[in-house]
């Protein structure tokens, strides 16, 4: 049961020296407690989006909030205090591991820094270890002496360590074998559940967001573009955008191959996107309209967000293709 609100986004932009509107006024709420997932092309904000929640990158205007507080004021009340609230799971897991410190010295360092009892830390450590099943030993090792399996449960007994409020998780799953993606995926539900954490995941493989999250929001050119339970968003996409990313991945489409919608041309720039709808040039089914009219985020009768002007104009059914397109 959801007690709060634990991120909040209010017509949120990041926007880099050379002009990249990376996110471009993202409103969002996560409740205590959620997993929710974010997906969408590269380039469409997810990772973006990220590094905001965890102070890495400010934002140029809007307003974000974590665990309650605004994050540029809790960096600079108390940065330690706020990065205790929530911690994030890098993709290149090895790559955030300092080649000079044994895994051991890693995993403790980051507890002294936030002033943590020694005692209770070692005996967390080993908990950790043995529930994520690796060995004691692997303390005395060095990152290059690791694999990239065992750098992620590092990672994982580094966040939990200091018992966040929040877990970001960027890409958790990528380059594991599926046996070890599974595992992986598993312990972080336990843990999530056991702590009653807000699990926010980032992933390209949409089998592991159907798998894993209650919620699921699709990103593109840096907007939000539908948010949706996750089992209504993969019964019934609203957004023509999720219905071609669903439709490529023949496991999840139900037409197998054979269903796949296959988008032309590339993503335009972020630094020119274009009028109205940002997915008119790509869209199979755009009207003159799409062109014109800035769409806003609507609910549907499904109960899904969706940015468009003509929501399930594009829609996948048993093995078939079709496009229905209403009137303007």
């Amino acid at each position: 049961m959801t007690t709060g609100t634990s991120v909040r986004l209010d017509r949120t932009s990041v926007i880099y020296l050379n002009s990249i509107r990376a996110l471009d006024g993202v409103s969002l709420e996560i409740d205590d407690g959620e997993t929710v997932g974010i997906v969408g092309e590269s380039g469409s904000g997810k990772s973006t989006l990220c590094r905001l929640l965890v102070g890495l990158i400010r934002a140029t205007d809007g307003d974000v909030q974590v665990v309650g507080q605004s994050v540029q004021q809790a960096l600079k009340a108390d940065s330690w205090a706020f990065r205790r609230q929530i911690q994030m799971l890098m993709q290149d897991a090895v790559a955030t591991l300092s080649p000079r410190m044994t895994i051991g010295g890693l995993m403790r360092e980051a507890v002294a820094i936030h002033g943590l009892d020694r005692r209770e830390t070692e005996a967390r450590i080993h908990t950790l270890l043995e529930r994520l099943r690796l060995p004691a030993s692997i303390l005395e090792r060095y990152p290059h002496e690791i694999s990239g399996g065992q750098a992620r449960r590092v990672g994982v007994i580094r966040a939990l360590l200091l018992r966040p409020s929040v877990l970001v998780a960027d890409e958790p799953t990528a380059g594991l074998d599926v046996s070890v993606q599974g595992e992986l995926l598993n312990l972080l539900l336990e843990f999530q559940r056991e702590m009653n954490l807000t699990f926010i995941m980032v992933s390209h493989n949409l089998h592991v967001i159907k798998r894993v999250t209650q919620r699921t929001i699709v990103m593109y050119l840096g907007q939000i573009v539908e948010d949706a339970p996750t089992e209504t968003l993969f019964e019934r996409p609203a957004h023509p955008y999720s219905t071609t990313l669903l439709s490529t991945n023949p496991l999840l489409s139900a037409g197998g191959a054979a269903n796949a919608i296959i988008l032309q041309g590339e993503m335009p720039s972020n630094a020119r996107p274009p009028s109205g709808c940002r997915f008119h040039t790509r869209c199979p089914v755009a009207q003159p309209a799409c062109a014109q009219t800035v769409p806003e985020l609507t609910r549907t009768e499904t109960g899904s967000l969706v940015r468009c002007l003509f929501p399930y104009s594009l829609e996948l059914s048993g093995a078939h293709r079709k496009a229905e397109v209403p009137a303007e």
